[in-house]
């Protein structure tokens, strides 16, 4: 085996523990946005994720290898980052922008992974894998560009248009003002 398939193994190891970490997060997400549109876009790639666990077992098959996963820090790392905003933003209409901020930096890792596996299974004569790694790369590229979509529709307008501190300043005028008396 040469160093470069030694290398395409050890990253299908890597992806594929990442797919796991996104769907153990993804229902999470999902529960916590306020915007519908983005809890279903959420659930919807839940499902896509599941499928993409499941190609990469099918490319684990194709080179010969039994499904395993080798912890991937990156997603861990890019996991709790966003799992720091959405707690920060919990209650605020910047948290829907922040759960977007945070997926598209998944897809974005994800991407990258999926773009230097195709680029490998081709250099490596692999068809039969490459070609299940390019249908999931295309859907990773159309996750963040729905995500794109969705956070310039609406979400990102409505988090500007939102002061959440300024309306608790003004709510505690209000209880001043209220408390003061004649």
């Amino acid at each position: 085996m040469n160093d470069l398939q030694k290398l395409f193994i050890n990253e299908i190891c890597d992806i594929y523990d990442a797919e796991h970490q996104l769907i153990d997060v993804l229902p999470k997400m999902a529960e916590e946005a306020h915007s519908e549109q983005l809890r279903l876009a959420f659930q919807e790639h839940l499902e896509q994720t599941r499928h993409h666990a499941r190609r990469l077992e099918e490319v684990f098959r194709i080179i010969g290898e039994s499904p395993h996963r080798r912890s991937c820090k990156g997603m861990e790392g890019l996991i709790d980052e966003g799992e720091i905003c959405a707690t920060e933003f919990k209650d605020n209409s910047a948290l829907d922008p922040a759960l977007i901020c945070a997926a598209q930096k998944v897809e974005h890792y994800e991407i990258t992974s999926y773009a230097c596996l195709c680029t490998w299974a081709k250099e490596l004569g692999n068809s039969p894998a490459l070609s299940l790694l390019k249908q999931t790369l295309s859907e990773e590229k159309e996750a963040d560009e729905k995500l794109s979509e969705l956070a310039e529709s609406h979400l990102n307008i409505e988090a500007m248009n939102h002061d959440t501190e300024k309306k608790g300043e003004k709510a505690a005028e209000f209880a001043k003002l209220a408390t003061a008396g004649p």
